[in-house]
């Protein structure tokens, strides 16, 4: 009887531990070589009857991106939405996880992945030309090891789940021009929708927007992409959310001493931690994650406010759809 007794409670012990173990996430990712256009309409869609100035003489440029795959074949690339446009993909993870992130470098030159916010050695930061990870040569593979402990999830005065940013960090400002950036979004202990789909339960839909100027021509104004997740005048597109869908913005920047943002949306407000406002600030490694209730039904603005970034085509735009009506059954007797 003590024995039972004794081995019940080592299994009591150990019910909280085994509770808190988290997943083990993986991811398939590819630095390739892409040609990328700022404006794939070609045109001014923001107001059709004017041109682009300076910045649409040029819109196509060589650049690289991350990609992913289903699986180790590296075959089979996973679809993105339209409005993630540069962005790499969304890493997704719950606090407690491990994410193993297999990266293989199908590009010209080293590249690598390092991970703001999280926790790892220094094999895994893929930064500072040292460890295992700092700089993969073409060809080459290495699977990062990143773990997602409390002090990578949200705080105490955070939303539900928060964003970091990763990219490449060999050169550290010509790999980021290049377009090698994407994001990491950890969700709160206890908060994810489920094990398999570690997004916040709280929310209906979420966007992430990257604010950055891309230097494509060494300084030349014509180079200079006043972007919104590599788009230009209104060529960010597929930003939609259905009236009354609680919305999560995940607003990050990169970039120099011109990338002072303001991020501001027309036609609704978020909190942030709590104080209502319709205008985010951001400057270079920015990363900020605000909450809105979509309630006002329309196709509204959404842009930096910074007058010359304006200008220079850092603007487009963003629907809330109305929300679906019921069927409403006629009046009079209804068939069997």
């Amino acid at each position: 009887m003590k024995s039972l007794l004794r081995v019940a409670l080592l299994v009591l012990a150990a019910a909280p531990f085994a509770t808190q173990a988290g997943q083990i996430r993986e991811y398939w990712v590819a630095a390739e070589p892409v040609t990328w256009d700022y404006a794939p309409s070609g045109k001014n869609l923001l107001h059709p009857g004017s041109d682009m100035g300076v910045w649409g003489k040029r819109l196509s440029y060589p650049k690289y991106r991350y990609i992913r795959y289903t699986d180790a074949t590296y075959r089979t690339p996973v679809p993105q939405p339209e409005w993630m446009g540069i962005l790499g993909p969304e890493l997704l993870g719950e606090v407690g996880d491990t994410l193993k992130v297999h990266f293989r470098n199908r590009a010209d030159r080293p590249f690598s992945m390092h991970p703001h916010g999280l926790r790892y050695d220094e094999d895994n930061d893929g930064a500072d030309h040292r460890g295992a990870g700092a700089m993969i040569a073409p060809g080459k593979s290495y699977t990062y090891t990143w773990t997602l402990d409390e002090g990578a999830g949200p705080g105490p005065s955070d939303p539900s789940s928060i964003v970091w940013l990763y990219h490449s960090h060999v050169d550290h400002v010509a790999d980021i021009y290049q377009g090698l950036i994407g994001t990491i979004v950890v969700t709160r202990k206890g908060m994810a929708i489920s094990s398999a789909d570690p997004r916040p339960r709280d929310v209906d839909r979420n966007f992430t927007t990257l604010f950055m100027v891309f230097d494509e021509e060494d300084g030349a104004e014509g180079g200079l992409k006043h972007a919104m997740n590599g788009y230009i005048f209104g060529n960010l597109r597929g930003l939609e959310a259905v009236e009354g869908e609680r919305v999560r913005w995940h607003l990050v920047a990169l970039g120099s001493e011109v990338d002072l943002h303001t991020a501001h949306w027309h036609g609704e407000t978020v909190l942030d931690h709590g104080r209502r406002t319709d205008v985010i600030e951001l400057l270079p490694a920015s990363m900020v994650s605000v909450d809105m209730v979509a309630d006002n039904p329309g196709t509204w603005l959404y842009h930096c406010h910074v007058g010359d970034h304006m200008t220079a085509g850092m603007m487009t735009r963003w629907t809330v759809r109305p929300r679906p009506q019921p069927t409403v059954a006629p009046p009079g007797p209804q068939p069997n």
